[in-house]
């Protein structure tokens, strides 16, 4: 009953000052991105749209602060508990630091469950209607390439389609098709605003596509007009196309694994998807490791010195934890060395820190 107590205690103290230190972080930095987005404001791209901007990625800011919120709730809730000397009642009645430490790491699953919930379900939603509201923006902006690119040999060239994006019932965004003859030379150039799938007829999918402006280029001169529909076909099923336009960032866990199948299949992979898989399987074992070295700054080396050093310590590590991430990630990008140890270095890294800091001082 005695344990049971101090377990409930204990586990509040820290769910409190998680929750605390969570949304602080995410409500700072939600203001100071929309600060940010203020600069691009311009006639298509409103106060309104740089507002509703924001709080379609509030989601994405959530899951990326959790790491470091739950680090520093766990430094302020069991820091106070060793400023009142609570916890060294504790270990004086016979817990010890380890099961302490395993009662503070209740209430850190609990985001990490929040932030596989969000990863799933809501940041495919929500990234990708930011980004519709982003398009609409005139103003210069430095943007990446991306969406789905096909090329097919024929016998008297190449056919080049890019589509821009794809859902999984079949609709698509933007379509350009480029038709080069067999010296690379580009003889038909065609836009389609819009396209939707037809059906599969032997290995082969059909679509149509909508609002189609064409030019002919000939020695005789460029022709151009322009076809309320015209077909379209595809090596690949709907779902497939809806997969590869898709930024890795705003995929679920599942579309990351769907993908990585279809790259598997294909014989090729994706880097980037694949260390972003990866990350994400491994997010509740960063957050888990993060309170592991916050609870090294109570019990450890820092246990002597004030909560504010243990706050600003904390913060550091939570930058550098972010930042040993982006930088592993970047190698494994380009060295294309093992997503999956990259993903897992930091974590590991911050584990055994955490253990050294905690046999540091007996």
């Amino acid at each position: 009953m005695k344990s049971y107590i101090l377990a409930r205690y204990v586990i509040y103290a820290a769910l409190f000052a998680m929750l605390g230190a969570v949304i602080g972080l995410w409500l700072l930095q939600m203001v100071f991105a929309y600060l940010g987005e203020l600069e691009n404001l311009s006639d298509t791209y409103t106060v309104k749209d740089a507002l509703t901007f924001i709080l379609y990625r509030s989601p994405y800011f959530l899951v990326q602060f959790i790491p470091t919120g739950a680090l520093l709730g766990a430094v302020i809730g069991l820091g106070l508990l060793a400023g009142n000397s609570e916890l060294v009642s504790m270990q004086a009645a016979g817990v010890s630091k380890y099961r302490i430490i395993g009662w503070a790491m209740l209430p850190a699953s609990i985001f990490v469950v929040i932030s596989l919930a969000v990863n799933q379900f809501v940041l495919p939603i929500t990234n990708q209607k930011a980004d519709t509201i982003t398009t609409h923006n005139t103003q210069d902006r430095l943007v990446s390439i991306n969406g789905y690119w096909s090329v097919s040999e024929h016998d008297t060239g190449q056919d080049i389609v890019y589509i821009s994006y794809a859902d999984s019932e079949g609709k698509l965004g933007e379509i350009k098709r480029y038709t080069l003859d067999n010296n690379s030379n580009l003889t038909v150039a065609m836009r389609a605003v819009s396209g939707s799938y037809d059906g599969q007829s032997d290995t082969r999918y059909n679509w149509t596509m909508n609002d189609v402006d064409v030019v002919n280029i000939q020695q005789s001169g460029v022709k151009q007009r322009h076809d309320s529909k015209r077909q379209l076909t595809l090596p690949i099923a709907p779902t497939d196309v809806h997969l590869l336009t898709r930024e890795p960032e705003d995929m679920s866990l599942t579309d990351l694994y769907a993908h990585r199948q279809l790259m598997n299949h294909q014989g090729i992979s994706s880097a980037r998807h694949e260390l972003k898989f990866w990350q994400k399987l491994f997010s509740p074992f960063a957050v888990l490791s993060l309170v592991l070295v916050a609870s090294s700054f109570v019990f450890g080396s820092l246990r002597s010195h004030g909560l504010g050093l243990r706050i600003v310590v904390s913060l550091l590590t939570g930058l550098l934890f972010s930042y040993l991430t982006d930088l592993t990630g970047f190698i494994a990008l380009a060295t294309k060395f093992s997503p999956f140890i990259m993903a897992l270095l930091p974590i590991i890294i911050s584990t055994v820190v955490g253990i050294y800091l905690l046999q540091k001082r007996q």
